[in-house]
């Protein structure tokens, strides 16, 4: 069989087209999302400030005496300053990117608007390329990277249609998703062809798609992460008497709270993780299928369980003493480097019989 004529070159063609110009739209997106930020940085500032000093105020406050009827004298409880899990102190989350301010909000849905066209524009282009080869279009690190890449912005999109307040994630995810395609389109770049016999089989529809939608989830975790721990140092700064920068100040009291920042990135790593379990399990039955054994410690295996044992790691952290907050956060993020590495370091600098990156 002709390996080149079981490709339609039009069709592919099409794909490399549809992702350039999602590129394109996405860059757009990119700088209607830093006018957002922009605008938005003239918003006042000091909620948190103003919430950390009530919050003192409160928490010093003794215990008040009321009368009741018949003369009865009770102790007037005081307010309950909710902490999250991890200690973090109860403060008020900002307005969102656009920070309230009218230019920054009307830049901010032009970003989403625009967001949502280069979703739909590189959606395509993954389906073309998997139509001109009539198959998973996953089979190597190009096809993988613009399939990975969609389903984080099309996750990012689906909390945005829940009503979440997730639009602050949208600058840091146009800007990795840029960078992920740009990637792709240079050093990974590999022509519309057929499979290599072992990828022959319905696997490739289950384990491959389930990795990119768990790394897809693990990456809106880690950005939630990252933020959680800027956001929670502009909180320990104001809670010890100092003054931030005026830029600093400016983005941190548009993001959520720290404590939200945890929450959302405690939710999103647990809710995907039993995922990720399936997946593990789905490639050993795969291997069985296709090697003869469920697990051969291919360098690729290795660092699937690696990358397994880090994201279990934290969540077991979360529920131990010691470990909460910062340090559970930095756990997190060495677990989505293992995941990282598991797909860049490994299917380039390693050999093994998932040697299928096609650089």
């Amino acid at each position: 069989m002709n390996l080149a004529a079981a490709t339609n070159e039009s069709l592919a063609e099409a794909s490399n087209v549809l992702i350039y110009s999602s590129m394109a739209v996405y860059t757009l997106a990119f700088f209607a999302h830093i006018a957002e930020w922009v605008f938005g940085s003239r918003s006042k500032v000091g909620r948190t400030a103003a919430a950390l000093s009530a919050s003192s105020a409160r928490a010093s406050a003794a215990p008040a005496v009321k009368a009741q009827a018949g003369g009865t004298a009770v102790l007037e409880r005081p307010e309950v300053i909710t902490r999250s899990a991890t200690g973090t102190r109860d403060v008020p989350d900002g307005p969102g990117a656009a920070g309230g301010t009218f230019k920054g909000d009307l830049y901010g849905r032009i970003a989403v608007s625009l967001t949502v066209v280069a979703f739909l524009v590189e959606a395509g282009g993954v389906i073309t390329r998997a139509l001109s080869v009539q198959r998973a279009p996953w089979a190597n690190m190009y096809e993988f990277s613009i399939t990975f890449s969609t389903v984080a912005v099309g996750s990012y999109l689906v909390l945005l249609a829940l009503k979440k307040n997730v639009r602050w994630i949208g600058l840091p995810l146009v800007t990795t998703v840029l960078l992920d395609l740009g990637i792709a389109v240079t050093t990974l770049y590999t022509d519309s062809d057929q499979l290599v016999p072992a990828l022959h089989s319905y696997w490739l529809w289950i384990h491959v798609s389930t990795a990119i939608l768990c790394g897809a989830v693990f990456y809106l975790g880690a950005v939630g992460t990252i933020l959680y721990l800027f956001r929670d140092s502009y909180e320990n700064k104001l809670a010890s008497g100092g003054t931030p920068g005026k830029f600093a100040s400016s983005v941190m009291e548009r993001l959520p709270s720290a404590a939200s920042l945890d929450k959302f990135s405690y939710r999103i790593n647990a809710a995907v993780f039993p995922l990720w379990t399936f997946t593990i399990i789905a490639g050993a039955i795969w291997a069985g299928d296709a090697w003869g054994r469920y697990w051969g410690w291919d360098p690729k295996e290795v660092w699937s369980f690696i990358t397994w044992v880090a994201y279990a790691a934290y969540l077991h952290a979360r529920a131990t003493a010691g470990w909460k907050g910062r340090k559970a956060a930095c756990l997190a993020l060495v677990a989505f480097a293992c995941w990282l590495f598991n797909y860049y370091g490994v299917n380039i600098f390693v050999s093994g019989l998932h040697s299928y990156a096609g650089v």
